[in-house]
């Protein structure tokens, strides 16, 4: 999987569209116990996540790969293609 579009939101979820278009939510809070995410506690921190495609990461060095996220997302939907007029 490769991630097209992410969004953090409230209570450390992030929202996620993938590259084949699937949307869905991943939970950060349970790597949060552990101390390379601890920094990430912080609320204003953890919005400042940085897509790199194959993984996400944050300034204080924790990251999460694609195949994390796509092992433990829940997947909501599909993205619908934009059309213009």
């Amino acid at each position: 999987m490769r991630i097209a579009e992410l969004r953090p939101q409230p209570n450390w979820v992030l929202s996620i569209v993938a590259d084949d278009g699937r949307v869905g939510s991943f939970d950060v809070r349970p790597y949060l116990e552990y101390e390379a995410f601890e920094y990430l506690r912080n609320q204003d921190e953890f919005m400042k996540v940085i897509n790199g495609g194959y993984f996400i990461e944050w300034d204080c060095g924790a990251d999460l790969s694609a195949d994390t996220i796509e092992a433990r997302w829940q997947v909501v939907g599909k993205a619908t293609p934009q059309t213009t007029a």
